[in-house]
């Protein structure tokens, strides 16, 4: 199959989704070419006769226009790539302006089938803003085929939205090649003290992350136990974050390790991940640190109980109970029987649920059911 894929380029976990089927799908025999404004976070570094290719979104400034126009730019670009490369399926990835974008070059070409895959944010947090309501609605019901990341979003979706549109849920999946468990003592050492405890918390800081929430609850922990707490991303309420870690006193056994590339090696030799998120569709990163065999404490919201398992693969806890989520963190880490069967069952779920080998072959059936086999 020939195929175009529109997606976010940073690290977020619909661009890494995206990013990590495009190349499964490459790797697969499949022409897979990215279109968008910058090279996908994942992509970078990939060379590959292969592919998958990347096109790039030309910027356009004109004195009259107060404002770029990212969905027609990149309709334009992704039109130019249908005509020359005779692309059969557009798979977008977040429903604005992707989605908007592959209906739009639908339209001029007269080409192309189009897939939405909806990731959570797009219809919970911006589509739902009066400013793009109406446009992912249409993207919605004029997309060809919609899938979604959790139960939790399609049965969201169907509800703020009022759609009846057919909604297919196909989780996301983990490299659990990738993310595994790393027993090197030397890597671990480059992080803490072999006496220490690694808590991690990777997100894009931003206020629905509650990464203030991590902190307290590190606190707390710390007080307890030889701890040692790494923030990896950043975003506008990374300030705050420091701030807090500083006044509580746990700034000396925090660093921040701002958009660390190489998150698997943190979270292979982690000890627990916590995510107290106040809204998740999936919650991608949880998967990750239970394929590298680490416990999870997170929020008990949105799509995260379909991911992590609670009292099995780690613990869930109410929103901004920070009391709770630090008791779960020292009943895991001062129980080794615990912590050890936690962090197995993590691995099993990873690879018994959420293998790439079990997600890419429902992609493809859905790709198949819009491009009958003898048009390939």
């Amino acid at each position: 199959m020939r195929i175009a894929v529109l997606c976010h380029a940073s690290a977020g976990g619909s661009g890494v989704v995206a990013t990590e089927l495009g190349m499964l799908l490459a790797d697969s025999g499949h022409e897979v070419r990215f279109i968008g404004a910058s090279v996908p976070f994942r992509l970078s570094g990939r060379h590959h006769l292969r592919g998958p290719y990347f096109h790039q979104v030309g910027n356009y400034a004109y004195a009259l226009f107060e404002q770029s126009f990212p969905e027609i730019t990149q309709a334009n670009a992704l039109a130019e790539v249908i005509y020359e490369h005779d692309v059969q399926l557009t798979h977008a990835h977040y429903a604005i302006p992707h989605a908007t974008s592959a209906i739009h070059a639908r339209a001029i070409t007269g080409r192309t089938r189009v897939i939405t895959t909806l990731h959570g944010t797009d219809v919970t947090l911006v589509g739902l803003d009066p400013a793009f309501k109406h446009s992912t609605r249409y993207a919605i019901e004029r997309s060809d085929h919609v899938t979604a990341v959790s139960h939790f979003l399609a049965d969201q979706t169907r509800e703020m939205f009022g759609v009846d549109t057919p909604i297919e849920v196909i989780h996301n999946f983990v490299d659990t090649q990738r993310f595994q468990r790393n027993h090197d003592p030397a890597v671990r050492a480059r992080f803490a003290h072999p006496e220490e405890a690694i808590l991690v918390h990777v997100s894009n800081f931003r206020a629905v992350k509650r990464t203030e929430d991590v902190i307290e609850a590190f606190a707390r922990v710390s007080t307890e136990l030889p701890a040692r707490l790494l923030m990896i991303g950043d975003g506008p309420d990374r300030p705050r974050a420091f701030e807090l870690a500083q006044k509580l006193g746990v700034l000396g056994r925090t660093q921040f390790l701002g958009s660390f590339p190489d998150v698997e090696t943190v979270l292979s030799i982690a000890d627990l991940f916590m995510l107290p998120s106040q809204q998740e569709s999936f919650g991608l990163v949880a998967l990750e640190a239970m394929s590298c065999e680490v416990p999870v404490v997170a929020a008990r919201i949105g799509g995260i109980p379909e991911v992590v398992e609670d009292g099995v693969t780690g613990i869930l806890c109410e929103v901004r109970d920070v009391d709770a989520m630090a008791d779960a963190a020292l009943r895991i880490l001062r129980d080794p029987a615990t912590y050890h069967a936690m962090g197995r069952a993590g691995r099993e779920r990873a690879l018994t649920h959420f293998h790439p080998s079990l997600i890419l072959p429902r992609y493809l059936a859905a790709y198949e059911r819009l491009i009958p086999a003898e048009t390939t």
